[in-house]
């Protein structure tokens, strides 16, 4: 249900939105406060007789370079742990390409802690993968497996899409 409004309403509305956003944006100029610059308002103005209370707001995602996955933080977690479990395991697994960016700096990190080889990485490395057996056999072969390499230890290749939702697949290896 649409109630129709008189001009002067809208035309009043519409002045004290650009008022607001006037205030807005000389806030954002104040020296010395703690006043917080980083969003920015943007409003449209619609068709005469439509009011609208809603405005855009958009933050900087600055220093905030970890993938989401489009999951909840325990969940990506424990992806990240099974992806990671799975590719010391098998040397080599098919999966989205972001997922196997994601994963490739934690498969490198379990794999420096091989190389360390002391216990603090042992319990480290066992805090984070999923098989105990897996983590002491990769403990006995990293140092010679890795010992001359200095980082590195993934590739990640591009395939082809994924046939259903055409999502950018990828295969991770250990080098």
């Amino acid at each position: 249900l649409v109630v129709p409004r008189s001009i002067s309403t809208v035309l009043t509305m519409r002045v004290l939105l650009l008022l607001a956003l006037l205030v807005a944006e000389a806030s954002a100029f104040v020296t010395g406060g703690t006043s917080f610059v980083g969003t920015s308002i943007a409003s449209t103005c619609p068709a005469p007789g439509y009011v609208s209370s809603r405005a855009n707001i958009s933050m900087m995602r600055h220093r905030k370079k970890m993938p989401k996955l489009g999951k909840p933080a325990d969940q990506r977690k424990a992806l990240l742990r099974a992806l990671t479990t799975e590719v010391i395991r098998h040397g080599r697994i098919k999966t989205t390409l972001v997922r196997a960016k994601a994963v490739r700096k934690h498969v490198d990190h379990i794999i420096e802690l091989g190389k360390r080889g002391d216990l603090h990485a042992r319990r480290q490395a066992l805090g984070w993968v999923y098989d105990k057996q897996l983590v002491h056999a990769l403990f006995e072969a990293a140092p010679d497996r890795y010992g001359d390499r200095n980082g590195g230890y993934t590739r990640v290749l591009r395939t082809v899409a994924r046939q259903g939702d055409n999502a950018k697949m990828a295969i991770i290896e250990l080098v």
